[in-house]
Formats: C-alpha cells, structure tokens, sequence
C-alpha cells in the first residue's frame, strides 16, 4: 500500500513540474478568441488548436466542438459554440 501512495506522489509531482514547463500558447488575435479561450482551457490546453489545424477544416472544427459539448460534456452554450466554430475555421481552418 506504501509502494502504491508514494508512487501516486510521484506521478502528481511530475505531472506538475511538466505544466510548470509547459509554455503559454498564444493564438491568434480575432472574434471568438475571447470564447476559445474561457470555454476551452478550462478542459485542456490550447496547443491542440495549433497542432490539428493542418488537418481541420471549417467542418472538421464543427465537429470537434460538436463532439466537446455532446461526448464529453463541455458546458458551451449555443452562441460561444458559434463564435468558437466561427474563430478555429477562420484563425486555424488548414
């Protein structure tokens, strides 16, 4: 039982010296980035928005908002699920 609480320490000390590493993501400026910003960080970080957007388009972001809010729950109402839509198509559509 002591192996496994020390190793649980562990992992949650690296855990947290790898975020302390982690560099701030900066997006680009534009309407909606204010939305993507206070909906989608709260889940994740925003480098995932720079590294898919060489394979989404305009109707592969819908889906993955779709699917955040659907799938896994992501409290976005309907008009920042529009704006955040609207911004990764036009900022970060492939």
């Amino acid at each position: 039982m002591r192996a496994i609480v020390l190793a649980v320490i562990a992992a949650t000390l690296a855990a947290n010296a790898a975020r302390a590493d982690e560099q701030a993501i900066k997006l680009k400026p534009g309407p909606g980035l204010d939305k993507v910003e206070a909906n989608c960080q709260a889940c994740h970080t925003l480098a995932y928005i720079p590294m898919n957007s060489p394979f989404l388009n305009a109707a592969g972001w819908d889906a993955e908002v779709t699917k955040m809010i659907k799938a896994y729950g992501a409290p976005i109402d309907d008009a920042d699920a529009q704006a955040i839509k609207a911004y990764l198509a036009a900022h970060y559509g492939g």
